[in-house]
This record gives C-alpha cells, sequence and structure tokens, in this order.
C-alpha cells in the first residue's frame, strides 16, 4: 500500500498522510456480506456517558469476516481486494466452488486470482492464504489470525502487518511468539493462516489534524488540568499549576501511572511462557 505525503502548505497538511488505496480493486462492498453498525455515541441504555470520546464519524458498514475459516478442503479464489474502514488490513473476497462468498483478512503476498484453501485434517500446501491447525504448520513458519480456542475463529494476531511465529510444538500446545514478543502456548487443534496480515504501511500514516480523528468517530482528550474541580480530581486553580496531589489520578479518583490493569490470577496466565518485553 502506497502512502502519500503532503507539503507543508499549511497547519492541517504538516507532516500528514494518507492511504492512495492503489491495491484496493473495488470501492463498494459486496452487499450480502454487510450489515449496519449502530453507534451508541459512548452512552449507555440510560443516555448516560459511559464511554468518553466517542461520537460522531463518518457512517460505515460492518463486513462480516470469515474468521473461523471453516469452508474445510474447498478450493477458493480470489475475487476482490477491498478497503474495511472497521480495521487496518485489507480483506478478500473469497469465491468457492459452490458458489459460496466470504470476506477474510488477507496477507500481504496474495493478489486477485490466486486460489486458497483450508484444511483441519489433511496436510495442504504451505503458502499465503492458506489456513491449518498448528500441528500441520512447519515450525519457524509466519502466521496471523490465530484461534485461542479450537473452531471460535482468529482472536489474535490480525492488525495491519502483524505476524507470529511458530517456535515449536511440545505435547498438546504450540509455542507462539506474539508481535509483542510474548511467548504463548496454544492447542496444536487450533487453526491460523499462512503469512502477515496486509497492508503493513498503514502504522506509517500520520492523521494530521483533528478534523481527520473526528471522521473517524474520535472526540477530543482533554487533560485534568485545564477541567474544573467538579470534573477532574485534577481540576482547579489559577494559571499554570501542578496537579496538588502525591500521584496523577483518573477522572474517578484511581491511580494512574504506573498501576498494573491486568487480573492477579487470570486464567490465561498459565498459557504465557514469557511475558512481553518493555520497549524503551
Amino acid at each position: 500500500m502506497p502512502v502519500k505525503l503532503y507539503k507543508s502548505t499549511k497547519g492541517g497538511r504538516r507532516n500528514s498522510s494518507v492511504d492512495t488505496f492503489e491495491d484496493i480493486s473495488v470501492t463498494e462492498p459486496y452487499k450480502k456480506l454487510i450489515t449496519i453498525k449502530k453507534r451508541s455515541g459512548g452512552r449507555n441504555v440510560y443516555g448516560r456517558i459511559t464511554v468518553r470520546h466517542i461520537g460522531g464519524g463518518a457512517k460505515r458498514f460492518i463486513r462480516i469476516i470469515d474468521f473461523k475459516r471453516d469452508k474445510y478442503d474447498m478450493e477458493g479464489v480470489v475475487t476482490t481486494i477491498e478497503y474495511d474502514p472497521n480495521r487496518n488490513a485489507r480483506i478478500g473476497l473469497i469465491s468457492y466452488a459452490d458458489g459460496e462468498k466470504r470476506y477474510i483478512i488477507t496477507p500481504t503476498e496474495l493478489k486477485i486470482g490466486d486460489k486458497i484453501v483450508s484444511s483441519r485434517n489433511n496436510k495442504i500446501e504451505i503458502k499465503p492464504g492458506n489456513a491449518m491447525t498448528l500441528k500441520d504448520i512447519p515450525v519457524g513458519s509466519m502466521i496471523y489470525n490465530i484461534e485461542l480456542t479450537p473452531g471460535k475463529g482468529g482472536q489474535i494476531v490480525r492488525s495491519a502487518g502483524c505476524s507470529a511465529q511458530l517456535m515449536a510444538l511440545e505435547e498438546d500446545y504450540a509455542l507462539i511468539k506474539l508481535p509483542s514478543s510474548e511467548i504463548r502456548k496454544v492447542l496444536q487443534s487450533c487453526m491460523a493462516t499462512i503469512g502477515t496480515a496486509s497492508n503493513p504501511e498503514s502504522m506509517t500514516i500520520v492523521i494530521g489534524k483533528a478534523g481527520r480523528k473526528r471522521h473517524m468517530g474520535i472526540k477530543p482528550t482533554v487533560r485534568g488540568k485545564v477541567m474544573n474541580p467538579v470534573d477532574h480530581p485534577h481540576g482547579g486553580g489559577e494559571g499554570k499549576h501542578p496537579i496538588g496531589m502525591k500521584y496523577p489520578k483518573t477522572p474517578w479518583g484511581k491511580h494512574a501511572l504506573g498501576v498494573k490493569t491486568r487480573k492477579v490470577k487470570k486464567y490465561s496466565d498459565s498459557f504465557i511462557v514469557s511475558r512481553r518485553k518493555k520497549k524503551n
């Protein structure tokens, strides 16, 4: 995916960049595989804001993606490569031999006209876009769209440009190195797709101005220091001033920095072999 850079003609364009969409083959989605995306504006059933900074944005439809890849042992052909406003990776429309069509998250190497297949019991060719169980994938392969529970569908490693590496197969589990550098155990009967999720250049795009964020449905985030005391613990005071307390707080009075939010006894702790490494 090529990225277009703008000249600094004005403040909003300075250092900003956009997607050129040159890899997109069609502009309209397949109507039988879309559904309406309802908006909440961050409000609950009583009309009260429970999730801040959500609201507005361009209208969009949800594309129904086949994360399970359960069309086993049936060859499919890539018909289109499309843009999905709900994710940064590209999606592809797959036409199967029986006439059914499904969307999948495409790998970087997949092109229109390529054939893919998924299988749970039979060994198939190791090439980008093919999906199979972890036990049938060679050690060292790059994979994405990985299941955590057999038959549930891919839950992790689905973002643009992401891939995990199959490190080893031990007893009933496979050791996988995730993009965060965490090493995790996953059942060998779980499915994964060969390759790297498409559109890796999306992480280099610079939004550039506030208006583009509003088009995404994200409202401005305001510092607590500039609020009134009734709105935030950091609020109030005259001119530029410190927060006036020993530690930063959330709007609801809890510690805001350096606090671990992960549950102490989470069920998946036993599957994590090595924690992710902190980035400097």
